[in-house]
């Protein structure tokens, strides 16, 4: 993956939306292990689906670090996306190697407060992920965060936040290192629009 935007599909709840993600070459593929979420799969189901080249992701919100390395070995994850705000022992027990953690910068009143944050994650996660609002995901917009241009992440980072085919290239001028795509994929909660992966794809890797 290095030297080119890493795009994430995530919410993926059935297996044909699964194949078309593979046949397209999406880098990370997301499933959401979040019981209330309407995008909920189980690691069991997810266990069962083929995997090819793609890295498989884990979403956890409120899980003990039991339950994410059963799911892990039950799922066949590769990575697991953080969406509760845990801490840095947490992540380490985890796996820094696996971690995604997210972050949202619109709790922060200014880039420094957000900057100092990031730095005490830097030692513990793979990767970490910008997403809009003050908790949780899936908000369907943007980040309304007019600094978050001139952050200085000391890691890698994942850009989410209401992404769709028609904002990619606002989203690069931030510089992620992938972009995570969710509802903007979709024809309803959980079912993605394979034209839509179809034109992501096509405007970040120049492919049919």
């Amino acid at each position: 993956m290095s030297g080119k935007v890493i795009i994430k599909i995530c919410g993926l709840t059935r297996k044909e939306d699964l194949r078309v993600c593979q046949d397209l070459g999406i880098d990370l593929t997301g499933f959401i292990f979040h019981a209330s979420s309407p995008r909920y799969v189980s690691p069991e189901v997810v266990g069962a689906w083929p995997k090819l080249s793609e890295l498989r992701v884990g979403v956890f919100v409120r899980a003990s670090t039991l339950e994410v390395l059963e799911a892990v070995q039950v799922a066949g994850l590769d990575l697991v996306q953080l969406h509760g705000g845990q801490d840095r022992l947490f992540c380490r027990r985890v796996g820094t190697e696996r971690v995604i953690r997210v972050f949202w910068p619109e709790r922060f009143e200014c880039k420094a407060d957000f900057e100092r944050e990031l730095c005490a994650f830097q030692d513990c996660c793979r990767y970490f992920l910008f997403d809009a609002g003050r908790s949780l995901g899936g908000h369907g917009r943007k980040i309304q965060c007019s600094w978050l241009a001139e952050v200085k992440s000391p890691m890698p980072f994942l850009l989410a936040g209401g992404l769709a085919p028609d904002n990619l290239d606002h989203a690069l001028e931030f510089s992620p290192r992938g972009v995570d795509l969710n509802s903007g994929v979709e024809l309803s909660p959980g079912q993605k629009d394979a034209e839509k992966i179809r034109n992501v794809v096509k405007q970040l890797r120049g492919i049919e």
